[in-house]
């Protein structure tokens, strides 16, 4: 029984040791274009999902029916996650193909039959896969309305999630909100669009610069003008009330 213990202690140090020189030597690839092998892959979802189940088994989930709760979560949910988590009628975007591990389609799944599960991962984020931790930024009532949304998802064709979307709020949390949410045209039309309004404003400032230079030079060459050519007239009053002008 010892030998046996002593065996499985050493070869752990071995194992451990030799998986602390591939690190260390780089044998491992982080490249998110390389994924795990199976084993791996496992492995780190089952400490993903148990570390969620143990962390949210004591939230109190609130009513989830309240549509005001899920209109609210809506706007928000829009802004923030379609990226990733895409919504009815729209294709994959660039991120929901390139991360990994590849973020849920949320369209199809909603909040997965565990709505704690879904606050706790919206609220605290989870290492390495790109998921925010969106508490840094909004309360718990604002990440409820995106639970209550999430839960009704899958049952939204595009036609219905629009409408849910219009009658929303759009992206409101409390305070902290950007405007950096939206992917929508998000290649090169916001750029050109600002260089436009930079190129149009300069112009403008030019001109009107140019316009003031001009201005003040029309003013300046006038009062020249009277200061060189018509020097102020000499005049005197005589003895009779009457005023004299002298001649240039």
């Amino acid at each position: 029984m010892k030998r046996t213990i002593k065996t499985l202690v050493a070869a752990s140090i071995v194992a451990s040791a030799a998986a602390g020189a591939g690190a260390y030597f780089g044998l491992v690839n982080v490249g998110a274009d390389d994924p795990h092998l199976p084993a791996v892959h496992a492995f780190l979802a089952m400490a993903r999902d148990r570390s969620i189940e143990v962390r949210s088994r004591d939230i109190q989930v609130p009513n989830l029916e309240d549509e005001a709760m899920i209109r609210a979560g809506a706007g928000n949910y829009n802004s923030m996650c379609i990226g990733c988590h895409l919504a009815p009628g729209t294709a994959e975007t660039e991120l929901s193909q390139s991360l990994y591990p590849a973020p849920p389609n949320l369209t199809e799944v909603g909040v997965d039959g565990n709505p704690a599960t879904a606050f706790w991962i919206i609220k605290h984020g989870i290492k390495a896969t790109g998921m925010p931790a969106w508490g840094k930024s909004m309360g718990d009532q604002y990440i409820w309305g995106m639970v209550a949304f999430l839960q009704q998802l899958p049952t939204l064709d595009a036609e219905k999630y629009q409408a849910l979307i219009a009658s929303s709020g759009g992206h409101q949390h409390g305070g902290g909100e950007t405007d950096m949410h939206n992917h929508e045209g998000q290649h090169g039309s916001g750029e050109a669009a600002g260089a436009e309004h930079h190129q149009d404003s300069g112009e403008d400032h030019h001109a009107g610069e140019h316009a003031g230079a001009d201005g003040e030079a029309s003013h300046h060459d006038s009062s020249d003008v009277q200061d060189k050519s018509a020097p102020a007239a000499k005049t005197h009053t005589h003895a009779d009330g009457k005023e004299h002008v002298h001649e240039r």
